[in-house]
């Protein structure tokens, strides 16, 4: 990068930074008094740094306003950054994250839940407290794929988190991501940081978010088969904005 990119990137790294610090320090002065606050909160810090980087989001369908299980592809590390500014929830994200300088601790305070998708003691954890969120009416977000892909076809989706949408009588609320550039796309091993400066050096970042329709549980149905629901709800949305 050079020139106007470098101050662009630098410009929309700082003011994404200055966003992140102070909801840290307000985290850490003031913590969230309930899960349903924390989600509000970490919606907003996410808004904020989502503004900073000058990601414009277009939707299509209905935003959820009740509490459900909100299943997406996963493309990039914005995706969170698109998606819960619309509709705040407890995300789920790989434990990798909280080790993250700053990003870490916020997540930490604002009730992300980390999962260490390799330890099925890690997974048993998620999920149990997945339950807990939403037995609370706290709204989870949840990228099954379990790894980010380049947004063209979507991957199998994990299960576990279907089955307690189905014990607890949440609804399914399937979101297809899609972004205008596909470079976008953060995966087959890119490196974090190489990447986040090109993405911050760009004037703007499309986004393109189709909310389908919510899925009730089904009497009788095994989860995999409501995640599979779930997932070709999404791979037709992508289709359609082809």
């Amino acid at each position: 990068m050079f020139g106007l990119d470098v101050v662009r990137a630098s410009h929309h790294a700082g003011r994404g930074l200055f966003h992140a610090l102070a909801e840290l320090g307000t985290a850490r002065m003031a913590p969230p008094l309930s899960r349903h606050r924390a989600a509000h909160r970490l919606a907003a810090t996410l808004g904020a740094i989502a503004r900073s980087h000058e990601i414009s989001v277009t939707v299509r369908g209905e935003v959820p306003r009740g509490r459900a299980l909100i299943v997406a592809n996963h493309v990039s590390y914005l995706d969170p950054l698109a998606i819960l500014p619309l509709c705040p929830a407890a995300p789920l994200a790989k434990s990798d994250v909280e080790a993250w300088p700053i990003v870490g601790s916020i997540g930490s305070a604002l009730g992300v839940v980390f999962v260490r998708r390799e330890d099925p003691f890690g997974r048993v954890r998620a999920l149990r407290r997945m339950g807990a969120l939403l037995s609370d009416g706290v709204s989870v977000l949840n990228f099954p794929e379990g790894t980010t892909t380049r947004g063209q076809t979507v991957l199998p989706f994990l299960r576990g988190s279907f089955g307690i949408a189905q014990r607890l009588e949440v609804p399914v609320v399937p979101v297809a991501i899609k972004y205008g550039d596909p470079d976008l796309a953060w995966c087959d091993g890119a490196t974090f940081l190489p990447h986040y400066a090109r993405t911050a050096a760009r004037r703007r970042i499309d986004v393109m978010l189709t909310f389908c329709s919510p899925m009730p549980p089904r009497a009788g149905e095994r989860p995999e088969t409501y995640a599979a629901r779930a997932r070709n709800a999404i791979a037709h949305a992508l289709e359609r904005t082809r």
